[in-house]
């Protein structure tokens, strides 16, 4: 090898030492490793919209689905044919509303029907609708009559015996008793007291029955004296008849320039000093032609049915100012009723007999 090739070696090898020298790890260049956070945010937002777009997508057709299988799955109840139970007892009713699939509502109520306990009355819907399975059906159950036997009526006043049951058997179109034209006879027991009956009290029933009553017209051997009313006043005259025990038939004329305003002039003559209880008395008054002394002056009359008996009767006043006031409270055997007055104008005059009211008029 010449020298000059040996020289251009050792050049060679010089210089590849010194090309490792710079390609140390000292002096290697890393590589650029910096990450923008501005530019990372910027990608998630732009992402949001269609992350949540995609989420409600999913949501919508997963409920889509849900409500397809189960409108597939789930069917409506059928509808059915309202069974007729009317006049069926309840068990047998309520297999029928069983097998229809239908749910009964229940209420009960008085019957006039002996023996009907239990019985099917009413429904609703009626028999022959179509309804819904599951509906609900209203059935009216009878619980059986208010009474099933005759009570004890003896010893009780007939006109609250009336009362008695016409409450009793109110709303009804066939009550269980009934009671029949009483018999009246003379008795030491006050007037209208209940002395026999029949059927006898304890008697079961089982259809509609009506009842015989005996009925006290009360002492036969009392008599009353004979009044002389001439005179009297209508105040006096009203007195009178809250204490007596005649009965008085009261007529009236315009009176004269020689009688005496509101008063009686004239009576019927009697041919004993004494006189059964309740006789018609006539009396005739001289009445005012139109208002005197601030009051109206006349003669309430009215028309009622005749009792064996005298029953109460009363005639309230309402003026048109202050308070209310009973003009009248007496008893009487009906029949045509006369009863003089004298009141402000404007007042009402309400008649009731066994407290309830028959008629009322206002006084002008």
């Amino acid at each position: 090898m010449s020298e000059n090739e040996i020289e251009n070696s050792t050049n060679e090898i010089s210089e590849n030492k010194s090309t490792k020298k710079k390609f140390s790890f000292k002096n290697m260049k890393r590589p650029h490793m910096k990450v923008s956070f501005s530019e990372s945010y910027e990608k998630f937002q732009t992402s949001i919209p269609a992350f949540l777009g995609i989420c409600l997508c999913a949501f919508a057709l997963m409920c889509f689905a849900a409500f397809a299988i189960f409108f597939v799955n789930v069917k409506g109840p059928e509808k059915v044919l309202v069974p007729n139970v009317v006049g069926k007892n309840l068990e047998d009713a309520l297999l029928e509303m069983q097998v229809k699939e239908l749910y009964p509502k229940i209420s009960l109520r008085y019957s006039d029907v002996p023996g009907d306990e239990g019985t099917i009355l009413d429904q609703s819907p009626d028999a022959g609708a179509i309804v819904k399975g599951y509906s609900r059906v209203s059935l009216v159950v009878s619980r059986g009559v208010i009474v099933d036997k005759i009570d004890e009526y003896t010893g009780m006043n007939i006109e609250d015996l009336r009362m008695k049951l016409q409450t009793l058997f109110a709303g009804q179109t066939k009550p269980l008793i009934v009671l029949a034209e009483p018999e009246y006879k003379p008795d030491v027991s006050d007037a209208g007291t209940i002395l026999e009956q029949d059927p006898p009290a304890g008697t079961h029933i089982s259809e509609p029955v009506t009842v015989q009553l005996v009925v006290s017209r009360g002492p036969n051997f009392e008599n009353t004296k004979a009044p002389y009313l001439i005179g009297q006043s209508v105040n006096d005259l009203l007195q009178i008849i809250t204490r007596s025990k005649l009965v008085f038939d009261i007529t009236s004329h315009k009176a004269s320039a020689d009688e005496k305003v509101g008063t009686v002039v004239d009576q019927q003559a009697f041919d004993s000093e004494y006189v059964p209880n309740y006789t018609r008395v006539t009396l005739e008054m001289a009445m005012p032609d139109g208002e005197y002394n601030d009051s109206i002056y006349g003669i309430f009359e009215e028309k009622v049915v005749d009792y064996p008996y005298p029953v109460p009767m009363k005639i309230e006043a309402y003026p048109p100012e202050g308070n209310s006031y009973t003009l009248l409270s007496f008893n009487h055997p009906g029949g045509n009723v006369t009863v003089p007055y004298a009141v402000p104008a404007g007042t009402t005059l309400e008649f009731s007999v066994v407290n309830k009211v028959v008629s009322r008029r206002t006084v002008n």
